[in-house]
C-alpha cells in the first residue's frame, strides 16, 4: 500500500523531529516533511476521522484501514487555530489530493514555531513494515510511505 506526500516539502526521517513522541516511533511510524507551503492534502482515499480543536492535527484512515495522522508543525496546539483553515470535517470521505488544511506558514514561522509536520502511520504494528522514502524533496500528491501487510 502506498501513503502520498500530503505536502510539498523536504522529507526527513522522524529521527530528526524535536520531539520524542514524534522521533522514538511512540506514535507509530513514518516521515517528517518541512512543508514548502500550505496546502496539505489527502495522503489516501479514506475518511477523515479525527480533526484537532485547534485544527494543527487531522487523521485519516484509508480504505484499506491505514490509519494516518498529519501534525503541521511542533507545539502549533497553541496558536488555537489561528492560521488554519479547514476545507473538510469528521466524517468526511477524501480521495487522494483532496485539500484537507490550508495552513499559513508564515504565521506559524512568526510565532516561533517549528514547521516540521511528522505524518504517522498510528497503526504500524499492524503490518510487516513502513517505510518512509529517502530524505528528499518531494511534491504533494508523490508517494512517500510504502507498507507492507
Amino acid at each position: 500500500m502506498t501513503v502520498y506526500s500530503p505536502v510539498s516539502g523536504e522529507v526527513l526521517d522522524l529521527a530528526c523531529v524535536a520531539d520524542e513522541a514524534f522521533s522514538s516511533e511512540a506514535m507509530g511510524k513514518g516521515v517528517a516533511i518541512i512543508p514548502s507551503n500550505g496546502t496539505i492534502i489527502s495522503p489516501v482515499g479514506g475518511v477523515v476521522t479525527t480533526i484537532t480543536k485547534s485544527r494543527h492535527a487531522i487523521a485519516v484512515i484509508s480504505n484499506d484501514g491505514v490509519e494516518i495522522l498529519i501534525h503541521v508543525g511542533l507545539d502549533t496546539v497553541k496558536m488555537k487555530g489561528e492560521g488554519f483553515s479547514l476545507k473538510v470535517q469528521e466524517g468526511d470521505s477524501v480521495k487522494v489530493g483532496d485539500i484537507l488544511i490550508e495552513v499559513d506558514l508564515a504565521k506559524i514561522n512568526e510565532r516561533g514555531f517549528e514547521l516540521i509536520t511528522p505524518l504517522i502511520i498510528t497503526n504500524s504494528d499492524n503490518y510487516v513494515s513502513v517505510s518512509g522514502v529517502a530524505a528528499q524533496n518531494i511534491s504533494a500528491g508523490s508517494p512517500v510511505i510504502t507498507i507492507k501487510v
